[in-house]
């Protein structure tokens, strides 16, 4: 669906709510401490057929001129998730406001993995990365 934004002198203004995602998965990757964004099931295989999707672990609700935003991120171990989680709120805010005007009331921030570096024993020094992620059904 797509907002209408502003009618000016030579026309409209339309902002597609998957421009808004986008700039909110964006915005949320920026931070330090965030490994990914989690999609779920859709997203893996939209993955696995080799589509990047910007857009990927985010929703939003979109108004006349005010917006709603849910995020699914899979954090870096050993970072301090409230913190990060708040740097993603804050991140994610100030981008969508600057870069299409409406107000951002909300954005939910759920935390579904952890990934961490593991050295593999069996290879030497070679570092191996894992992540432990919850599925989407024990998703609130």
């Amino acid at each position: 669906m797509n907002m209408e934004y502003d009618n000016t002198d030579v026309g409209n203004i339309r902002i597609a709510n998957e421009v808004i995602e986008i700039i909110a998965g964006l915005a949320a990757t920026e931070v330090r401490g965030v490994a990914g964004m989690s999609g779920g099931v859709v997203g893996g295989i939209a993955e696995l057929l080799g589509r990047k999707n910007l857009a990927k672990g985010v929703k939003v609700e979109v108004g006349q001129k005010q917006c709603a935003v849910d995020v699914s991120i899979v954090a870096d171990y050993g970072v301090r998730i409230p913190e990060v989680a708040g740097e993603i709120q804050d991140n994610i805010k100030r981008a969508i406001e600057s870069m299409t005007g409406l107000e951002v009331v909300e954005v939910n921030v759920h935390v579904l993995g952890v990934t961490f570096k593991n050295k593999d024993e069996d290879n030497g020094n070679k570092d191996e990365e894992r992540a432990l992620q919850l599925p989407p059904s024990r998703v609130l």
